[in-house]
């Protein structure tokens, strides 16, 4: 089974459209999205009538469950004063922007995905199991991929949340972060997409990097009143 995984859309609807393209022209048999469906970019509406319009399942985010529940904070990691303020703004101008309809379809997006795929079992979630803020670099320890993978009895797991891909293997479990659509981290501005290939002897995963007009979307972020600093973050992947 060969399938695509779009991971942290966050309201860019030029990159959401470009990657469902080149999921089609790799042959995905199924596409799913890891949640945090705005914020950042301004198309949080459109993003989600693209999502039903296609069918593409998927689960909730950090984004998408502060959103609909109207939290006072969206759950995101800062760094530094600018970079929590900005969250704020973000994050204040969705909740001020998303309809109804669109609060409604991320309120009732499972935390979970599961499905059984060439005799292996595949589970989705955002960030972590039981944690759907938390933070999972490629990085962390061999230990906490093992607690992870104890959490549940899937062979596979893919998730997102830190818009940094990898694929790694921890005790016989494969561990595939799909990195992000709309807002990638990792120094490629292009849209990134996780195709994940699963035979009966393997289990393949493919960052596929997709051009998209990257300046357009930029320039959306500033006109519709987001501060510019989203668009230079989006221009520099970071």
């Amino acid at each position: 089974m060969k399938f695509a995984i779009f991971g942290d859309i966050h309201g860019n609807i030029e990159a959401l459209q470009a990657a469902y393209d080149a999921a089609g022209r790799a042959g995905a048999e199924k596409i799913y999205h890891l949640g945090d469906l705005g914020g950042y970019s301004p198309f949080v509406n459109e993003v989600v009538s693209f999502l039903t319009e296609h069918g593409i399942e998927g689960v909730q985010g950090n984004y998408d469950e502060a959103v609909a529940n109207d939290r006072e904070h969206c759950g995101c990691k800062a760094e530094e004063p600018l970079q929590e303020e900005m969250a704020h703004r973000s994050f204040a101008w969705t909740k001020s922007h998303v309809l109804p309809a669109t609060k409604a379809f991320m309120k009732n997006l499972p935390v979970e995905i599961t499905f059984t795929a060439e005799g292996r079992k595949i589970w989705l979630f955002h960030a972590t199991p039981k944690k759907n803020n938390l933070y999972w670099f490629e990085d962390r320890p061999g230990k906490f991929f093992r607690e992870m993978a104890e959490k549940g009895d899937a062979d596979i797991m893919v998730y997102g949340h830190t818009h940094k891909p990898y694929r790694k293997e921890v005790g016989g479990k494969v561990f595939i972060n799909a990195g992000s659509v709309g807002k990638p981290k990792d120094g490629d501005p292009r849209a990134c997409v996780a195709l994940i290939d699963i035979t009966p002897q393997d289990v393949k995963a493919e960052f596929m990097r997709v051009p998209y007009d990257v300046e357009k979307a930029a320039e959306a972020i500033v006109a519709h009143g987001l501060p510019p600093y989203f668009a230079e973050r989006l221009k520099e992947a970071r």
